[in-house]
């Protein structure tokens, strides 16, 4: 048995089109495969290559990062059985929880009664409504925000209602509360809405607008128990990084830290590492979406993903044999991809400790609930979604 689990979720990072991609628009996405090929092989994440990222795809190889003769752990690919293609379905069914009916999404924008109730609770104007892209929403209608004192209101092809407003005219915490609010109203049919975003800016003009790190998503809560619960029940300690505390509602966790940036998660992990526990860290790493999959930034996403695999070098080091790394992703957002949502992919899962004797594949899981599943496995509990893997790790 492992005493600590580590797993880091890649938020994002797809490794091609799943097999019902067409479904959603998202035949022929690739995120690790278009990244490999904007840089024609010119870049290296030796890392996660050593681990195995590259031996996922013997064929169709990814440029750069191509699979090697001797890996050091175990590598595989999963595939999403839940409805949709949000951080939330993809992070839930990795802990035993596959949302299995559509979320409500808003390609028209947002019913007119319910923005109506959020407006009155807020005593605010609401502009923008429709979908839209977050830096775009705030460039284009940030100044009328500032000016009207208003909240800006928009959505993507996720199930999300995403709230903007400036920090000087509209505080933190009022924006918190108000979003608290909204998510009282999309709680059941005929809306049920994943995740309430706060989305504080800050800057002078349309030419400065910035988005700070005081994003909050207030989520959907667990429509049942995860593995997270599951785990604390068992009296494992369960620590979340960054959003995982938002997206699980605080439901099984233990401890939580919230990120200011993908280096500030790492160095969150680096500080947990430290600790004597037993149980499971849990972390996500959300800038590889937010930064760079939404806007379609195949240079930026590549060497966010660099610099990651330089600080996992550091994490891989302080490992101790009786600790396991678990990497995934929770959804795929392809950066040379049409539009600018997140796309059906399968997504990377490796495994490594510093006690493996051998390396292999895991084949193609045939859900992310095989993550949960198999660290519920290393500590003895019963799981009731997904199949463990950790037999298979020697």
């Amino acid at each position: 048995m492992y005493k600590r689990i580590f797993g880091i979720v890649l938020d994002s990072i797809g490794i091609g089109s799943a097999a019902d991609a067409a479904k959603y628009g998202d035949d022929g996405s690739d995120t690790l495969g278009h990244i490999g090929e904007y840089f024609k092989g010119d870049w290296a994440l030796p890392n996660l290559q050593r681990i195995g990222l590259g031996n996922i795809r013997t064929e169709n190889q990814i440029k750069g990062i191509e699979p090697i003769d001797s890996p050091i752990g175990y590598y595989g690919k999963m595939t999403e059985m839940s409805a949709g293609k949000d951080s939330l379905d993809g992070h839930w069914e990795m802990m035993g929880l596959p949302m299995m009916y559509e979320l409500s999404t808003y390609p028209n924008g947002f019913p007119k009664d319910l923005l109506d109730k959020i407006g009155a609770f807020a005593g605010r104007k609401i502009i923008a409504k429709g979908p839209y892209s977050g830096t775009e929403v705030i460039k284009d209608y940030g100044e009328e925000a500032v000016k009207d004192e208003a909240l800006i209101i928009y959505t993507s092809a996720d199930p999300v209602m995403q709230i903007a407003a400036h920090e000087d005219v509209i505080s933190v915490e009022e924006l918190y509360k108000i979003c608290e609010y909204a998510r009282s109203l999309v709680n059941k049919a005929p809306n049920i809405i994943g995740r309430i975003i706060a989305r504080p800016f800050i800057g002078h003009n349309a030419n400065d607008f910035k988005r700070t790190s005081n994003r909050h998503d207030f989520a959907l809560a667990p429509t049942g128990m995860t593995d997270l619960v599951r785990l604390q029940v068992a009296g494992q300690k369960v620590i979340g990084i960054g959003k995982i505390n938002d997206i699980f509602s605080g439901q099984g966790i233990d401890e939580g830290y919230h990120n200011e940036s993908n280096r500030d998660g790492m160095d969150h992990v680096d500080k947990v590492i430290q600790q004597d526990f037993t149980g499971f860290a849990f972390t996500n790493l959300v800038d590889f979406d937010t930064l760079y999959g939404h806007r379609r930034d195949p240079e930026g996403m590549g060497k966010e993903l660099m610099q990651f695999d330089q600080r996992l070098g550091q994490v891989m080091s302080a490992l101790k044999p009786d600790d396991l790394l678990l990497i995934t992703a929770d959804h795929g957002n392809d950066p040379g991809f049409k539009g600018s949502d997140h796309t059906r992919e399968q997504v990377p899962v490796l495994a490594y400790s510093p006690s493996m004797e051998s390396h292999g594949s895991l084949g193609v899981r045939s859900t992310f609930a095989d993550f949960g599943a198999t660290i519920l496995d290393n500590f003895k509990l019963d799981n009731q979604v997904g199949t463990s893997f950790l037999n298979e790790l020697k």
